[in-house]
């Protein structure tokens, strides 16, 4: 029997150029995600609204506010038809194994620059919005490192080439994976895994992870904690109980070295939050694009400064 989530229809190219292939279906399909009952204004609240054209503005007819379609979220500002910003949208959140800078500039006709400010500007988008959903229930969790050991620096833990992040999998009743999370953090200490959990976690959810002391600090959250030995090595990666988070962090890292040439540690947790999004919404392929903009709408700006700027801890 074919696995109904791997082999659903999806979303294709044709289709989405048949809902989306010009600037007005964009820029109507983005009206109606920000405003889906239709126009508000943010000022006075009234429903009453006319379009300066030459502008391209909406303009209140009682208080005289006006605003652009994409103002206040996280097109704004932008010089880029829409078209563009909907075709990327599309491709990354497509696409299984992720999408480089580089092949976005190709696929979308822009420069370099310009794809490496939109990926990380829908990115946020993607961090933001699993960030505000916690997981539940019966949790898998493991502690992971990115990057190498630099030459003639230090090795294991201690390496400052490495950068430490957390791999969380919830999981239903059958032991399936339902949501991962990914965030990286400053290190493992109990401080930071307590800061962590209070974030990510439901409490009274169950959280099952291998021995290091650290992990115990998700009770801090007001969560179950079942540590398992597993005595480390490759025979740890065989132990059921954590099979989800193990298969996870393998499949992600394998993606992230096969698509990108070099990852600066200071945007890794946008590239981590672009799996875990795919990830999450895998059951609903068809979906992914107009709930993508219900949710780009109401993310806020992303100016250059906090664009390039280094993330904070998860």
């Amino acid at each position: 029997m074919k696995n109904q989530i791997q082999f659903q229809k999806g979303f294709s190219l044709i289709d989405f150029m048949e809902e989306f292939g010009t600037e007005e279906k964009c820029q109507n399909a983005l009206f109606n995600s920000r405003w889906p009952e239709g126009y508000c204004c943010p000022e006075c609240g009234s429903a009453s609204y006319c379009t300066l054209k030459v502008r391209r503005l909406y303009q209140c007819n009682r208080c005289h506010h006006q605003q652009s379609l994409t103002s206040g979220t996280i097109f704004e500002s932008t010089k880029m038809p829409l078209t563009k910003w909907f075709l990327a949208i599309h491709l990354l959140t497509q696409a299984k194994t992720g999408l480089s800078a580089l092949a976005l500039k190709r696929q979308v006709g822009v420069s370099y620059n310009t794809a490496w400010r939109m990926k990380h500007k829908l990115m946020q988008v993607m961090k933001e919005r699993d960030d505000a959903k916690p997981l539940s229930g019966v949790i898998q969790l493991d502690d992971v490192y990115w990057g190498g050991e630099l030459r003639g620096g230090k090795r294991g833990r201690g390496s400052e080439n490495k950068t430490p992040f957390v791999t969380a999998v919830s999981v239903d009743e059958q032991g399936h994976p339902i949501a991962m999370n990914m965030n990286v953090i400053e290190g493992f200490r109990s401080k930071d895994i307590a800061r962590w959990a209070k974030k990510h976690l439901t409490p009274n959810s169950l959280v099952v992870s291998d021995g290091l002391a650290c992990f115990n600090a998700v009770k801090e959250a007001g969560c179950r904690h079942e540590p398992i030995v597993t005595g480390g090595g490759p025979g740890s990666m065989s132990t059921t109980s954590l099979t989800w988070v193990n298969t996870a962090i393998g499949n992600v890292k394998r993606a992230m070295n096969g698509v990108y040439h070099a990852i600066n540690p200071k945007h890794l947790p946008r590239y981590l939050a672009e799996f875990c999004y795919r990830f999450n919404r895998r059951f609903a392929l068809e979906n992914m694009l107009p709930r993508f903009l219900y949710v780009a709408v109401r993310t806020p700006p992303m100016p250059e400064k906090l664009l390039t700027m280094a993330e904070l801890y998860g």
